[in-house]
């Protein structure tokens, strides 16, 4: 068996390529569906472009025995004949995209529950594989599941497998390469879609008939561990406190961990920088050789320093996001959730934006409701992202003890969710929700250190993929703010005038064809190019100083009352860009050549209670340029997007200035 990946972003179109065989994975959530489509894409897979469908699919091109096979891993749904948004989806794609396999995962565990779905892709006519997966766990609770039985009843191959220890794995690719080789003449879309409307209803006599015989479940599930551990952890009176402190001790093992090992990044960064980066740039003008050193290199050194930390963070949200512990919180919050206008879910997304605000408000397409959809994209922004992370750590760290450290960072992730509820409690008003809240709770399992890592490198490639071009153009950005105007009274007006004047002479000679597809593309890019130069040209303030220095005291009194200081200012102006150019920045803005000697000058400069201030005004203040424009694509609404931008500015302002002047008021700043 041969398995290679395609790694080109290739673009999906309504048939298959020639001699491609495509498989659609299905099932239901928490199946681990994402698991096998990993294990068997060798977690190759990247983002495709279905047109019509409205979320991200992932797919994944291998070979399997000689086929050319194209994987599609469509979102988990309960019903392939509901209403929910993910169902719409998964419709939406049959109906749509010539299938040759559905790749059907239930969990054994659960079968009696599940095989509703084989079911109704069965009465659809579609070539199909049924996988059992978490047979080791079906096992462990006395269930016999008979699979040549079922397979007969079903019409289907039915494999048990293991998708956490790969057991089953190597039948499973065998059934699948049998079907695709006998489905020489795939059922099409348009008969799927007659299908679907036909509506077909499943009746509990078909699956007790497809039940017997096939399946043996013991007269009594004798108590499980799961049970046992449920019985301390959703405790009515223990629960929500076992809850923080294992978030408080995931915060404290990444802070105990991640820092040492940030420490050593630098000084391999630092190291890189005099032996090989000062030396190669030595000869250069004065000009160029700050722009490569201090902007180029420093944006990388910036993003090669977050690397240990990011990672074990990543890492242990796999652990405790696996652990089947994640759904349990949503049990639990959910009471309390009902009474600020949200619901157990809203909580899952809210600790998903820790990784990032973004994958979390594309999550809220699982609300059927859209006033509780809307709501909980408004306060989703507040969660404490990974980007925001980095830039509390590095200031927590300068300013603050390291034995107080973790607990000011967990105060900060308790100050999240006590400004997302409160807003909730707020607005709940306007965004009415009659939806009822249904969570299948997993049972407890302990991931592998193979799966750790898949999910943890996974995660990490994502932000990487997403910071580095951030940190590295927006820290070399905020240098030429430092350093500019150069040598002339208004040189960046002077690029202004090249910008606008260049895409009109090409425009001429080539007929402004290649000049409009080019501003279909990056138009709304190249429109706020030119305003930013044009408000730079113009900004008041002394001439002979830098862009940078100008910025800075024209919002300075805006945020003094925080006792947030001009240097901070001019970092939180670029931080709505990306969270993550916020350090990089500093040490352009402070004049260093030494990205590591930022610390020791702020912790000269301010003291921690205006460190506080600035990162709850960090906290709370509009999120990055990206987030931004996931909010409006999911809210499909201009007037809500300004108005989630308008509260959390006025917020963080209002909140950062009560605590200064609070602290001020009782003496502490």
């Amino acid at each position: 068996m041969s398995h290679c990946h395609n790694s080109g972003s290739g673009m999906a179109t309504l048939k298959n390529q020639p001699g491609v065989k495509r498989v659609a994975v299905l099932g239901m959530p928490n199946v681990g569906k994402s698991t096998l489509f990993n294990r068997i894409t060798k977690a190759g897979a990247f983002v495709g472009n279905w047109p019509g469908v409205t979320v991200d699919l992932l797919q994944a091109q291998v070979n399997l025995h000689g086929y050319r096979v194209e994987f599609v891993d469509l979102p988990g749904i309960y019903d392939l004949e509901g209403y929910s948004e993910d169902e719409q989806v998964v419709q939406t794609f049959l109906t749509n995209y010539p299938v040759d396999l559905v790749l059907v995962i239930l969990n054994a565990a659960q079968i009696d529950r599940q095989i509703r779905l084989a079911l109704q892709v069965k009465a659809l006519g579609m070539s199909a594989v049924v996988v059992l997966n978490m047979a080791d766990e079906a096992k462990h609770f006395g269930i016999k599941i008979h699979p040549e039985n079922l397979a007969e009843k079903l019409g289907m191959p039915v494999v048990l497998v293991s998708a956490k220890y790969g057991s089953g794995y190597a039948i499973a690719i065998h059934h699948i390469c049998e079907k695709l080789a006998a489905n020489t003449n795939p059922i099409a879309p348009g008969e799927i879609k007659q299908q679907i409307a036909a509506h077909r209803e499943i009746l509990e006599s078909q699956i007790q008939d497809t039940l017997e015989d096939t399946v043996e479940m013991p007269s009594r599930l004798f108590k499980t561990f799961t049970q046992k551990l449920d019985g301390v952890l959703l405790h009515p009176l223990l629960g929500l406190p076992l809850f923080f402190l294992s978030i408080y001790l995931m915060f404290e093992f990444v802070w105990l961990v991640g820092l040492p090992l940030q420490d050593v990044a630098d000084g391999i960064t630092g190291w890189l920088q005099q032996v090989v980066v000062t030396p190669l740039t030595a000869y250069l003008p004065e000009f160029w050789r700050g722009f490569l050193v201090d902007g180029i290199y420093g944006g990388l050194a910036t993003v090669a320093s977050f690397i240990p930390l990011v990672m074990t963070f990543f890492f242990m949200m796999a652990i405790v996001e696996d652990s089947g512990y994640f759904s349990r919180a949503a049990y639990m919050m959910d009471a309390l959730m009902y009474r600020f206008g949200l619901d157990g879910r809203s909580f899952v997304l809210l600790i998903m934006g820790f990784g990032c605000n973004i994958p979390a408000i594309m999550g809220t397409r699982v609300m059927r409701s859209r006033a509780l959809r809307l709501l909980s994209i408004f306060i989703i922004p507040f969660a404490l992202c990974s980007a925001r992370l980095t830039v509390f750590i590095f200031i927590i760290d300068a300013l603050f003890n390291r034995t107080w450290g973790p607990l000011v960072l967990f105060s900060l992730y308790l100050f999240s969710f006590g400004v997302a509820l409160l807003t909730g409690f707020l607005l709940k008003g306007q965004f009415q929700n009659q939806e009822p809240f249904v969570i299948e709770l997993p049972p407890y399992r302990f991931p592998t250190l193979k799966q750790i890592f898949l999910r943890g490198w996974g995660e990490l490639q994502q932000f990487l993929q997403r910071a580095t071009g951030f940190i590295t153009a927006g820290v070399a950005g905020v240098w030429l703010l430092n350093n500019l105007p150069q040598g002339t009274a208004n040189s960046i007006g002077n690029a202004g005038e090249m910008l606008i004047t260049i895409p009109i002479v090409v425009g001429m000679v080539t007929g402004w064809d290649a000049l409009k597809a080019f501003l279909k593309r990056g138009g709304v890019f190249v429109g706020l190019g030119v305003l930013a130069i044009w408000l730079l040209s113009n900004l008041p303030g002394n001439q002979d100083t830098s862009y940078a220095t100008r910025i800075g005291e024209f919002f300075a009194p805006v945020l003094d009352a925080a006792g947030i200081p001009q240097e901070l200012t001019i970092a939180l102006i670029f931080g709505f860009i990306a969270k993550e150019i916020l350090v990089g920045s500093l040490a352009s803005i402070y004049h260093l050549a030494d990205p590591n000697a930022v610390q020791t000058v702020i912790s000269q400069t301010i003291s921690p209670i205006q460190a506080y201030s600035f990162m709850l005004f960090c906290l709370l203040y509009t999120p990055c340029l990206a987030t931004v424009a996931t909010i409006k694509s999911e809210s499909k609404s201009i007037r809500f997007t300004v108005l989630s931008l308008v509260y959390s500015l006025t917020l963080a302002w209002v909140v950062s200035t009560l605590f200064y002047q609070g602290a001020r008021l009782f003496g502490l700043s």
